[in-house]
Parts: C-alpha cells; sequence; structure tokens
C-alpha cells in the first residue's frame, strides 16, 4: 500500500475515532437526561447542516457535516427571568445576549414541558448530567491506555546490553574517548552487546531500574552474571566512581545536574514491555498529570503557536495541535512502516490522549463549556443549603444566563486559540518522523 494512501487511512481511522468518541460524550449527557426526564428535542454529532437524521420518540439523532463537536439540546436550560417572562427584551447588549440564551433555553416548548425543564432539576441532577459527558471521555481513555498498557506495553530500558562504551569519561564532558581515558569497567570485564544481566552480585535482577540504583550505590570489585547464546556467564570488574546525571524522585534522568556515583559504562536495550495492571494505573496517573500540566501551560504557547504559523519558526514537540494535526500524525504513524502492534499502540494512544484532553478541556470551569454548567450547579446547591443554616427564604435557582456575556469572551478567546492551532496544523505541523 502505497504512502499516500496509508496516510489517507490513518486521517480516516482517527476520523472514526474522534466521532465514536463525541457521540459517546453526547451519549453520557443524554442518558442522564432522559433518566432523569428532562426533554431532550435533539441529539446531534457535528455541527452545521444536517447529512442525516431520524427521530425517535421525541428526541431528533443525526450527524451534521463539520465532525468537530456535537451537542444535546435540552429544554430550559436556563430559569425565566425575574418578571417571569422569556420574551423581554432589552436595548443593552449584554441583556440581549442573556436574554437569547434564555429564549433558546425555551425553544420547542410544549405543553406538560413545565416540569422537564432542565433548571427544574436538583442541583445535584444538573451536575450529574453535564459531568456525564466529559465522564464519557476519561472512561474511553481510561479504557483504550489501560488495553494497550497491559496486552502491548511501553517501551522501556532492560537489562540487555545495547552497547558498550569503551572509556571512563565524565558525563558533564559529553566528548569522545582519548587515548589517556582508563576502559570503562564494563568493557574491562568483557561485557558484549546483547549480553542480559541476570543477576549483580549474586543477586537475581530484572529490572533495569533496580539495576542502575545497584551499580550506582557500588563501589569496588563487583560480579556480573550475563546471560549470552543460551548460557551464563560470571563477569568480575572494579566500579569505576564517575560524574553521572542526576536521577529525579521517578527514576529519569534531569538534564544538567550531576552526581559522584558508581559506573560501569554500558548501555541499556529497549524493548515494548506489556505493564501490570498497577504499573498501569501509576502510568495513566502520571499522564493525567501531564495532561493537567499541559492545560495549564496552554496560554504560555500562544507565543510559539503564532510564530509556527506565521515566521516560519520551528514547530514544537510539545505544540498544542487541533483536530487537523492530530489526524496529520495519525495518518504519519500508519505511513512509518512500523510493526502492526507499533502502529496499533500509537494510533489508540493518539485517540486516547485526545479524550483525556477533551475531559480535562470541559472541566474548566467556564461557560459554555460543560464545567461551567457544573460550577454554576454547585453554587446553587451551596446557596440554598446556606439560607436553609441560616433560615433564609429561597433564594431560587441560580439564573447561569447571567454569565452568558463572559461565555461569549470565553467563546470568542477559544475561537481565536482554535484557529491559531488550525492554521498551525496546516502550515507547520507537528512531525513525529
Amino acid at each position: 500500500m502505497s504512502d499516500i494512501l496509508l496516510m489517507v487511512l490513518g486521517i480516516v481511522i482517527f476520523a472514526v475515532g474522534l466521532l465514536i468518541s463525541i457521540a459517546l460524550h453526547e451519549l453520557g449527557h443524554l442518558s442522564f437526561a432522559k433518566l432523569f426526564r428532562i426533554r431532550v428535542p435533539q441529539y446531534m454529532v457535528g455541527f452545521g447542516p444536517t447529512i442525516w437524521s431520524r427521530h425517535r420518540g421525541e428526541t431528533e439523532y443525526g450527524i451534521k457535516a463539520i465532525p468537530l463537536g456535537g451537542y444535546i439540546r435540552m429544554i430550559g436550560m436556563f430559569p425565566p427571568g425575574a418578571d417571569g417572562r422569556i420574551e423581554a427584551r432589552s436595548t443593552s447588549p449584554w441583556r440581549g445576549m442573556i436574554e437569547d440564551a434564555r429564549s433558546a433555553a425555551y425553544e420547542e416548548l410544549k405543553p406538560g414541558d413545565e416540569e422537564r425543564l432542565f433548571y427544574t432539576r436538583k442541583p445535584w441532577k444538573r451536575f450529574v448530567v453535564m459531568f456525564a459527558g466529559p465522564f464519557m471521555n476519561l472512561v474511553i481513555a481510561f479504557v483504550l491506555f489501560l488495553s494497550v498498557f497491559m496486552t502491548i506495553g511501553l517501551n522501556k530500558q532492560t537489562t540487555t546490553v545495547d552497547n558498550v562504551v569503551p572509556c571512563v569519561v565524565s558525563q558533564s564532558d559529553d566528548r569522545p574517548c582519548r587515548a589517556s581515558d582508563p576502559p570503562s569497567p564494563a568493557k574491562a570485564a568483557g561485557l558484549e552487546k546483547g549480553d542480559k544481566i541476570v543477576a549483580f552480585q549474586g543477586q537475581p535482577i530484572s529490572d533495569w531500574a533496580a539495576l542502575s540504583d545497584r551499580i550506582r550505590a557500588s563501589r569496588g570489585e563487583v560480579s556480573i552474571t550475563v546471560e549470552r547464546a543460551g548460557q551464563q556467564k560470571v563477569l568480575t570488574t572494579t566500579v569505576k566512581t564517575n560524574k553521572v546525571l542526576k536521577k529525579d524522585a521517578e527514576g529519569n534522568p534531569v538534564k544538567g545536574e550531576y552526581v559522584d556515583a558508581g559506573y560501569l559504562g554500558f548501555g541499556p536495550g529497549i524493548a515494548v514491555t506489556p505493564l501490570s495492571f498497577g504499573e498501569s494505573i501509576d502510568q495513566m496517573g502520571t499522564m493525567f498529570q501531564s495532561g493537567v500540566d499541559s492545560l495549564i501551560a496552554l496560554p504560555s504557547k500562544v507565543p510559539d503557536l503564532w510564530n509556527a504559523a506565521f515566521n516560519g519558526e520551528e514547530r514544537k514537540a510539545d505544540s498544542p495541535m487541533g483536530v487537523v494535526g492530530a489526524a496529520r500524525v495519525s495518518g504519519e504513524i500508519l505511513g512509518m512502516g512500523l510493526p502492526m502492534e507499533n502502529t496499533v499502540a500509537m494510533v489508540v494512544f493518539l485517540i486516547a490522549g485526545f479524550n483525556l484532553s477533551l475531559f480535562l478541556f470541559n472541566m474548566l470551569p467556564l461557560l459554555p463549556l460543560d464545567g461551567g454548567h457544573m460550577i454554576g450547579a454547585l453554587w446553587e446547591s451551596l446557596r440554598r443549603n446556606l439560607a436553609k443554616v441560616f433560615k433564609r427564604p429561597d433564594p431560587g435557582p441560580f439564573d447561569v444566563a447571567r454569565l452568558m456575556p463572559v461565555a461569549y469572551v470565553v467563546a470568542g478567546i477559544f475561537i481565536c486559540f482554535t484557529v491559531l492551532v488550525l492554521i498551525a496544523d496546516v502550515v507547520n505541523p507537528v512531525r513525529i518522523s
């Protein structure tokens, strides 16, 4: 199959995965809205012109032309104004936004709907309806990540020797060997590429991180048991003290920071290794934290995105990507000619990562995102409970429509950011090859 066809196939696979993710997100909202007897006139995947739809009961289900999102429309998202009327108008543009939102919330209001309005439900029920959408994205991410971690695995350093360093050179120097440099302990021991270290100082070992820590803590003569050509062989050498990269709490090297530690002088091999359930959960926790950090860092990425889009500067590897950029990466993955399991793992990772991003993004406590409605429900619950405690009149439902001017500003910022990412994805895309 040609590279172009593989690229197209990768884009199609990502697009289908994205559409399924959006459909399940909206299904989360829909399921709980119907469970709590809120009337839902529409369930749509996509935006723009409708290309297919069917009515089932009181709800129209359909697919729209632009697969960049979706929505369900619920009756009575906002309570009526203080005068009880929804058709009141104002000359103020800000009030106009509020009243437009309020009127839209009552579209298709039918006799008998008075008890099926979204705002009439208890705050916890409204919270659940809005949380159910992003929660579906979190479930999708969890299932996809877990399936890859436990079946295919991740690239992990192993105790198999990949290369032997010929001499002892401080890692802070970063220079080739000289004739005056002493041979590395690994070379002096006769360690060879492909040797699998199975024991250190007579104690069995199978984990690279544990072996690395043991080597760093060692001094003087040590024994290394290796498996070579199906047979075990014991090698001896004297560990040298050398300046090596410091490790952080997770065991990863810290760039630019060095410590004095035991040193043998060989590089570990890399293998795709399935993770245990516990290791998979830990890895997902790490990825969740990384996702939160990336979301917080988004504003700081704008200058780099602008320069990549309009000034021809290099697109950074950690640059934010939109749907177009992610689809291109999916196509690129299929065109790299990797083994099938690696290709599947990378595409599934991409879709899972996108779902994790959708969850985190929608949890932001800002309208028009799901998190904005959730925070409104929580605020209403707090107000009403405080009124009960202090024996004050019930303040009634919190009018989220009052926040619509802010919502339009937030939506405007999101649209501008999305357009910037789209331009960067087209003219200067992130590449993984």
